[in-house]
């Protein structure tokens, strides 16, 4: 697929991707980190339907609904030399798919790495784009038009356009960017700042920070309730959730989980909270018009959580061990598990 033909089926779907309904969700891909490679597998059994080579060190991965590509972020650091031809495609094909960032942008010491984008569908990679240094995780607006990945040794983020798949901004954020979530405004994304204990709210038309929110010690994961403007953050060492308040930045409450904490996920109707516990080998469940939590012990280490749009379950990640666990999300029960390759990290389900 060439630049211009892969440009026009993003701006053409672009269009619909933030009206897109939820819809059951067929396939869960995941990156599987140390094993440089993507599991992509069906999101009802767990079974294996691919696996994709060639995506080095890989960890930050994400889409949005109605949105035709996956972008993976690599959090390692190469030499241009080593940028690996996609096998499916000929020496001249890569030569022209191969897109470098027209000027250099973030920190004068900064390495380089790359963002790879997939085919949604098939895990495919289509092309790949330089970004100034190791990515830890990866965003896609609701439009469709953003790559967002935060670089966490340079304090900031790449914004990568999905249409001239370049490079077209870097914006500091804070100490050890994180995480990076998005609402409904596919121009605004939430960057958790796990060194200063801030998130950023970062215009991406005019590439700058509009306000700095105080969240908790060592802000990681988050997940947005775009119908309650509600950001939902863990504070990872701290062992809490912090509900805050997007329009005013307040602190709604804080709920003590335990623990290191690390994956969250909404279920279906954004009624309750799934948090991996991952420091006291726990599954919590938060109801959000209670506060009450219920948890469950799952060992060894949770790790990263997806939900499964339409099914009632969700996936976790084991940091410890190579399988991943699928869970019912009514009740916290382990209904089955599959092994992957390296670790399971920041993964996504589509529809």
């Amino acid at each position: 697929m060439t630049k211009t033909q892969l440009g026009k089926l993003l701006g053409a779907v672009a269009i619909f991707a933030i009206a897109a309904g939820t819809s059951t969700a067929e396939t869960v891909f995941i990156p599987e980190g140390s094993a440089n490679s993507m599991l992509l597998v069906d999101a009802a059994s767990g079974e294996t339907i691919r696996r994709v080579e060639g995506l080095e060190a890989v960890h930050g991965l994400s889409g949005a609904p109605g949105v035709p590509v996956l972008v993976a972020g690599s959090y390692a650091e190469i030499e241009r030399t080593e940028i690996v031809k996609p096998a499916s495609v000929s020496a001249d094909e890569h030569a022209a798919h191969h897109t470098a960032a027209p000027k250099r942008l973030g920190p004068a010491d900064a390495g380089l790495s790359l963002l790879s984008i997939l085919d949604a569908t098939t895990g495919e990679i289509l092309r790949q784009v330089e970004v100034p240094g190791a990515v830890h995780h990866t965003a896609v607006s609701p439009d469709g038009r953003f790559a967002i990945a935060t670089h966490p040794s340079g304090d900031g983020i790449s914004v990568t356009d999905l249409e001239s798949f370049e490079v077209v901004a870097w914006v500091p954020t804070g100490s050890l960017p994180n995480y990076a979530a998005f609402g409904t405004d596919p121009g605004t994304v939430y960057i958790s700042n796990a060194g200063n204990g801030t998130i950023s709210e970062v215009d991406l038309t005019r590439g700058i920070v509009r306000r700095n929110i105080i969240a908790g010690e060592t802000p990681e994961h988050m997940v947005i309730a775009p119908e309650t403007d509600t950001i939902y953050v863990a504070d990872s060492d701290a062992g809490q959730i912090l509900e805050l308040d997007l329009v005013s930045g307040i602190l709604r409450r804080s709920i003590d989980i335990g623990g290191e904490i690390h994956g969250l996920g909404l279920s279906d109707d954004s009624s309750r909270l799934l948090v991996a516990g991952r420091g006291e080998d726990k599954l919590a469940a938060i109801d959000l018009s209670s506060g009450a939590v219920t948890t469950v012990a799952l060992s060894p280490e949770p790790y990263h959580l997806t939900t499964i749009p339409g099914t009632g379950r969700f996936f976790v990640s084991s940091r410890a061990e190579p399988l991943v666990w699928i869970v019912d999300s009514a009740d916290l029960t382990v209904t089955g598990e599959f092994p992957v390759n390296g670790e399971g990290h920041q993964m996504v389900a589509t529809q």
